[in-house]
C-alpha cells in the first residue's frame, strides 16, 4: 500500500468512526465522494482465465434484505448501522439480475437456480430440464434430450473439482439445480414420488445426487432423511437403499480418501489436505438457523465453506463451488425478520472467508440472490434507530389512522397479519414475527430485480441490468468452459492482461519515483 493510499485509508477510517458518534459534517460527504472516485480510478480489471469459479446465492436476499441486513450487522457491532457495508457490497462490480421464470412473473428458487447454473430460463418448480417440461408431478413430458447441462457438469469434464455447500437440505431447489433433472422439485426422496405412475426412468433427487453424480468432491448441508431407509430412525426412503452407504462403497472402490460425517465433532476432525471426497449431512431436515445453532453439533456456513475450499483448491486444475445461504428465504416465508437478517449476516461472514482463501487473479466470485421477498423497511425512523424496533419519531401528519405505533420492518403478506399495539412489547426476539398485510400460509417471494456483486477474472462483464441466465454465461466464459472452451477470447484476454500489468507496473514505478523525489527535496529543504 502506497503512502497516499495509506493516508486515504486512515482518513476514511477516522471519518467513519467519527460518523458513529455525531452527524457527519458537510466535509465528510465531500471527502467520501472524492475517495470513492479515487477508488473507481484504482479499479483493476482481471482478464486471465478463471481457474476457480464460486457462485454464492443468498436465497431470498433481495435489496431490502441487503439494506436491512447491513444496518442489522452494523448495529450488532455498536454502530448506527446505515453507514456500514456488508463485505460483498465492496466488490468492485455490481449489476442487476432479472429473476422471472419462463412461465412466472414472480419466480421460485428452482427455476432461478437453473437459470444461474445452466444459462437457460425454465418453468417454475422444475430442476435441470428445459421449458418443454411443465411443473407437474408427472413424467409425461420428461425426456433425455430435455435435460440441461450445468456448470458443475462442465467443470468436471475439464478435470476440475466441484462442491456444493448449503444450509438447506442438500436436495433442496438451489443445490439440486446443479445435478438433478426432475419436473417436480419436491421429489427429494422416493417417498415423495409414491403413487406416481410413468416415472420408472426418473429417479428422486437424493438418488440422483449419489448414484448419478459420483464425482462431486464436497457435499455439505442438511436433509439426511432422504438418504436413509424408512427403517432407520428419521429416514423416509422406501426403496430399501441407504444412500449414505452407497456413497461410501463407491468411494472405497475408487481407492480415494473420503469421509462421511453427521456432526461437528467429526467434521472438525477432517483434514482437508488428505481428503478427496467429503459428504456431510448434519440434520434430518434443513440445518438450524444460526441464531439457534448448537455449535457443538452443526458447523456454521462459514465453517463449511472453509473446509470445502481447502479441499477443492488442492486440484491444480481448479474448481467450481456453489455456496447457498438458504435459510434467509425460510425465515422470510415465516415473517421472521430478525432470523432473515441474521442469516444474511452469516452469509456475509462466509463471503469474507471466501475472500481470505482465494485470489482475485484466479478466482471469479459471484454473490447474488435467486429472488427477493415482499419484505420492506419504511416509516421515517431516525438515524440509528433499532432496525428491529418501532419507528421512533412519527410526525403527526404521518401517524397511522388508528394511532397505533408501527415497525420499521414489515411484509406485504405472510402467516402473521393484523394490527397490534406493540407499545411495551419486545420486537427484537428471535421468533418475533413482523406483520404481513395479507394473511396466507407462507409469505411469498418478491418479483423485483436482485443485485449481482462480483470480483475476479472477467467480473467487469457484470455492468448493467442482465437476464439471470447471464450469470452462468459469465462464469463459463471466464473459465473457458463448455461452449466457451474454444470461444472465450483467450488470445485477446491474454494481451489485455499483459498490457494492463505493464501499465500497472509503470504506474507503480512512477509513483515510487515521485515519492523518492519528494523525500529527497524535503530532506534538502530541512
Amino acid at each position: 500500500m502506497g503512502a497516499v493510499h495509506l493516508y486515504l485509508f486512515v482518513s476514511a477510517g477516522f471519518l467513519v468512526g467519527l460518523a458513529v458518534c455525531t452527524l457527519e459534517p458537510p466535509q465528510y460527504w465531500k471527502d467520501n465522494g472524492r475517495n470513492d472516485i479515487k477508488k473507481a480510478w484504482e479499479k483493476e480489471f482481471h482478464y486471465k482465465v478463471a481457474k476457480n469459479t464460486i457462485l454464492m446465492v443468498g436465497d431470498g436476499m433481495g435489496l431490502p434484505t441487503v439494506t436491512a441486513g447491513r444496518i442489522y450487522k452494523g448495529q450488532k457491532l455498536g454502530q448506527s448501522g446505515e453507514e456500514f457495508k456488508l463485505v460483498f457490497e465492496d466488490f468492485p462490480n455490481v449489476a442487476l439480475s432479472k429473476t422471472y421464470n419462463l412461465d412466472r412473473q414472480v419466480s421460485d428458487s428452482a427455476g432461478t437456480a437453473v437459470a444461474m447454473v445452466t444459462g437457460v430460463k425454465v418453468n417454475m418448480g422444475t430442476l435441470g430440464v428445459t421449458g418443454d417440461v411443465p411443473y407437474l408431478p408427472d413424467c409425461s413430458q420428461f425426456r433425455e434430450d430435455r435435460k440441461l447441462k450445468s456448470i458443475l457438469d462442465s467443470a468436471l469434464e475439464e478435470g476440475k473439482s466441484v462442491g456444493i455447500v448449503t444450509t438447506t437440505r442438500i436436495t433442496h431447489a438451489t443445490p439440486g439445480a446443479t445435478y438433478a433433472h426432475v419436473p417436480w422439485r419436491d421429489w427429494e426422496s422416493d417417498a415423495n414420488m409414491e403413487g406416481i405412475s410413468g416415472c420408472k426412468d426418473v429417479k428422486d433427487i437424493a438418488y440422483q445426487l449419489i448414484m448419478d453424480n459420483p464425482n462431486i468432491n464436497v457435499i455439505l448441508g442438511g436433509g439426511r432423511r432422504a438418504f436413509m431407509n424408512v427403517t432407520t430412525p428419521g429416514g423416509n426412503r422406501k426403496d430399501g437403499i441407504d444412500l449414505r452407504e452407497k456413497w461410501k462403497q463407491d468411494r472405497a472402490k475408487k481407492n480415494v480418501s473420503y469421509s462421511y460425517v453427521e456432526n461437528k465433532t467429526d467434521f472438525d476432525q477432517i483434514n482437508p489436505l488428505s481428503t478427496d471426497y467429503l459428504l456431510g449431512l448434519f440434520t434430518l431436515n434443513h440445518m438450524t438457523y444460526e441464531l439457534e445453532r448448537n455449535t457443538s453439533l452443526e458447523p456454521s456456513l462459514t465453517e463449511m465453506v472453509d473446509k470445502a475450499i481447502r479441499i477443492l483448491r488442492r486440484n491444480p486444475q481448479g474448481y467450481f463451488l456453489l455456496i447457498e445461504g438458504g435459510r434467509i428465504d425460510h425465515a422470510h416465508h415465516d415473517n421472521l425478520g430478525k432470523k432473515a437478517l441474521d442469516e444474511t449476516d452469516e452469509f456475509d461472514n462466509a463471503v469474507k472467508k471466501v475472500i481470505q482463501l482465494t485470489s482475485v487473479d484466479e478466482t471469479l466470485t459471484v454473490v447474488t440472490a435467486d429472488h427477493s421477498h415482499v419484505f420492506s423497511m419504511a416509516g421515517y425512523p431516525t438515524r440509528g434507530n433499532n432496525i428491529l424496533g418501532l419507528v421512533d419519531s412519527v410526525p403527526e401528519a404521518d401517524k397511522a389512522y388508528d394511532k397505533l405505533p408501527f415497525l420499521t420492518l414489515g411484509y406485504l403478506n405472510g402467516p402473521h397479519s393484523g394490527r397490534i399495539n406493540y407499545t411495551g412489547l419486545d420486537t427484537t426476539g428471535n421468533n418475533f414475527q413482523q406483520p404481513g398485510c395479507v394473511q396466507m400460509p407462507d409469505e411469498t417471494h418478491g418479483g423485483e430485480d436482485v443485485a449481482i456483486y462480483a470480483q475476479g477474472p472477467m467480473a467487469h462483464l457484470f455492468h448493467t441490468t442482465h437476464e439471470q441466465t447471464y450469470i452462468y454465461h459469465v462464469l463459463m466464459y471466464s473459465a473457458c468452459l463448455g461452449d466457451y472452451k474454444n470461444d472465450c477470447d483467450l488470445e485477446r484476454r491474454l494481451k489485455l492482461d499483459s498490457g494492463y500489468s505493464g501499465v500497472a507496473m509503470l504506474a507503480s514505478s512512477a509513483m515510487l519515483f515521485v515519492m523518492v523525489l519528494v523525500t529527497v527535496v524535503l530532506e534538502r529543504c530541512l
